[in-house]
């Protein structure tokens, strides 16, 4: 695991953060969660994950899924 960087809901995603990405983590905001977000990159693959529970990932195949967090 990479380590990326933090930032808070509403402010604008560090320049780190894959443009592939940013739709997605727009769209979780959209639902008035607030907290910090951090990114990581697990085996070459960026993840945001947002401690109110949710995470953007992108998959092996390239898509981007945002959900809740999976225990």
């Amino acid at each position: 695991m990479q380590l990326g960087t933090r930032w808070a809901t509403g402010s604008e995603p560090p320049a780190s953060v894959p443009a592939a990405l940013r739709p997605a983590i727009a769209e979780v905001e959209a639902r008035d969660l607030t907290g910090h977000w951090t990114l990581t990159w697990l085996e070459g693959r960026a993840v945001a994950e947002l401690d109110a529970g949710w995470e953007v990932v992108q998959t092996a195949s390239g898509d981007v899924v945002a959900r809740p967090f999976q225990d």
